[in-house]
């Protein structure tokens, strides 16, 4: 059918402080899984947005990243409730197994129920003077309809 198009976006343009970006989307359990993990630039303009299904209590880490990342949970509403400056990891060692890597990662929470988080190029919190409570404008209802 002309004019019909069932596939979700795979990025959106979000205004954050003063600046446009243009996010990755992840609206899946594998995408969400992956992150930014193994990339080796992440534009000043770019980052990923998450969108989850529900709005719970999360936590992020920085499994297998090479850059650092700003992080900002959002609430259901857009709401940021809590932004963290996440630093690289030492990566795992060969004497490490899976388990003893990821259980030395620090984790990253949320401070309450968060629907969304944005991932952003290191630096991005600074400059954009965030702070919790701020509000960012998205499209909830488009985004929440296509998380799967």
């Amino acid at each position: 059918m002309l004019g019909c198009n069932t596939q979700p976006q795979t990025s959106t343009k979000v205004s954050i402080g003063k600046e446009t970006f243009q996010l990755e989307l992840a609206l899946d359990m594998q995408s969400r899984t992956a992150g930014l993990m193994h990339r080796t630039e992440i534009p000043s303009d770019g980052g990923m947005l998450f969108v989850f299904p529900d709005a719970i209590a999360r936590s992020f880490w920085m499994k297998n990243c090479l850059l650092p990342i700003d992080l900002l949970f959002l609430d259901s509403r857009g709401t940021i409730t809590a932004l963290h400056e996440m630093p690289i990891e030492p990566d795992k060692s060969p004497e490490e197994n899976d388990l003893e890597y990821e259980r030395r990662l620090k984790h990253y929470w949320s401070g309450a129920p968060a629907r969304f988080a944005i991932e952003l190029k290191s630096g991005s919190i600074q400059r954009l003077q965030l702070k919790i409570n701020d509000h960012i404008d998205l499209d909830t209802a488009y985004l929440r309809s296509i998380a799967r």
